[in-house]
C-alpha cells in the first residue's frame, strides 16, 4: 500500500474507518463481535452507542439481519452472544447486488439474453 492510499485511508470514510473514527474506538470502543465477512462491531463503555468498522467496501447492506438488529438497539445482547434462531425457510444474507453482474434480472430482461437472439421484438424501421 502506497503512502497515497494510506493517507487516503485515514482522512476518507468511503476507503476505510477515517483517523478519528480508529482514534475514538481505541479509546471508547469495546469489541462485541465479528461477522461471516470480518466486519468488526463495537460497543462504547457506556453501552450508548454501537458502530461497525467494515472489512473491505463500506457499504451497509454488507452487515446481516443479526447485527443491523443489534446496531440499532432492537436487542441488547450481541448475534456473538446470542445467536439468533433460524427459521428453515430463511435464505442467508446477501448485500445488495444491485449494479453488479449478479443483480437479479427476471425472465424477458435486456439481461438474460443476447437482444440479438430475441426473437419477441421486432425493432422500429423508418421507412
Amino acid at each position: 500500500m502506497g503512502l497515497l492510499d494510506t493517507l487516503l485511508k485515514y482522512v476518507t470514510w468511503w476507503n476505510a474507518e477515517t483517523l478519528g473514527t480508529r482514534l475514538f474506538t481505541a479509546r471508547n470502543g469495546v469489541k462485541v463481535g465479528e461477522d461471516e465477512q470480518g466486519n468488526v462491531f463495537y460497543e462504547s463503555r457506556d453501552a450508548k452507542r454501537r458502530w461497525v468498522i467494515f472489512n473491505g467496501e463500506v457499504e451497509a447492506s454488507r452487515v446481516s439481519p443479526d447485527w443491523h438488529g443489534w446496531l440499532h438497539h432492537t436487542w441488547d445482547a450481541p448475534p456473538s452472544r446470542v445467536p439468533l434462531t433460524r427459521k428453515p425457510w430463511e435464505k442467508p444474507h446477501l448485500e445488495n447486488l444491485t449494479g453488479t453482474a449478479l443483480a437479479y434480472a427476471p425472465a424477458g430482461s435486456l439481461r438474460q439474453a443476447d437482444p440479438a437472439a430475441r426473437r419477441d421484438y421486432e425493432a422500429w424501421q423508418p421507412e
